[in-house]
């Protein structure tokens, strides 16, 4: 079965940004003391050139995007939440250190979603609507305790290429081969992997998986962050993407929360239980 879109339209397309300056490598060192500043001066340049830069591009483009904030990186560098809301792009909730929630307990990650959400309201007077987990993980309790706190949406997981609804709770599912951290994230200091490609071997691969998902009928959820692709070249990259996706007039260029908002209001079914799988063999 297809997924139905809003007016004919044959696909959809997202630009999210996970907002992970600092937070992050906070939460992976935590109880240690930080003696070096090349990792963090990296993610520094996300709030200082990076974010400006793609708020930049999402006005030369004319659109709108999904944020998802650190609660820690809302309360550090505090113009962050009015400025996004203020040039009418949506935020959303991603943790306060970008904890990882399956090493937490249900009680720490209702914590840490109570904490979160308190800086949301008290910077913006709202609560967000939409939730992004850090790392892309869930647990079982997440769901429920989302919707407890009206939390109207999950934006972590990758069961569909489209909308669906997992424990009752909207999902806008993601993908890691449309994560530019898995490309370009290199902190040096030997910890790295591999080298970053070129922009243009990626943008290659970000169009040919774009192709596929227009064919199909799904969702091509981008996501970026500032410290990452807020840089010239990957810049650049970012504009022939939106354009080629901005040159065909039956897609669906919207925010996750109306993704979430159509699919509630929408016939579209695709309803998953997350059960954790029998592992006593």
């Amino acid at each position: 079965m297809s997924y139905s879109w809003p007016e004919g339209k044959r696909a959809a397309f997202v630009f999210s940004v996970d907002v992970d300056i600092e937070s992050p490598m906070l939460w992976r060192m935590r109880g240690q003391e930080i003696r070096g500043f090349g990792e963090l001066e990296q993610r520094r340049y996300g709030e200082r050139v990076g974010l400006k830069r793609l708020l930049a591009l999402q006005a030369e483009l004319g659109i709108k995007a999904s944020y998802y904030v650190p609660g820690y990186e809302a309360e550090q560098y505090d113009w962050i939440l009015p400025t996004l809301q203020g040039q009418g792009h949506e935020v959303g909730l991603h943790g306060y250190y970008h904890e990882l929630v399956n090493q937490l307990s249900p009680a720490e990650n209702a914590e840490v979603l109570d904490k979160s959400i308190a800086v949301f309201e008290k910077q913006l007077g709202v609560t967000p609507k939409g939730y992004r987990s850090p790392a892309w993980e869930l647990t079982q309790e997440l769901p429920e305790q989302l919707k407890e706190r009206g939390v109207v949406y999950d934006s972590s997981l990758m069961g569909y290429d489209h909308p669906y609804t997992v424990n009752g709770l909207t999902e806008i599912p993601v993908q890691w081969l449309l994560d530019d951290a898995i490309y370009f994230k290199f902190s040096g200091g030997g910890l790295d992997k591999w080298y970053p490609p070129s922009p243009y071997m990626v943008l290659e691969s970000w169009l040919e998986e774009w192709e596929a998902i227009y064919e199909t009928g799904g969702l091509f959820m981008l996501t970026v962050h500032p410290w990452v692709s807020g840089k010239g070249q990957r810049i650049r990259m970012l504009r022939r993407l939106v354009e080629e996706v901005q040159g065909r007039s039956d897609v669906w260029l919207a925010t996750a929360q109306e993704l979430a908002e159509h699919h509630q209001g929408s016939a579209n079914s695709f309803e998953v239980s997350l059960t954790p799988p029998d592992t006593r063999f």
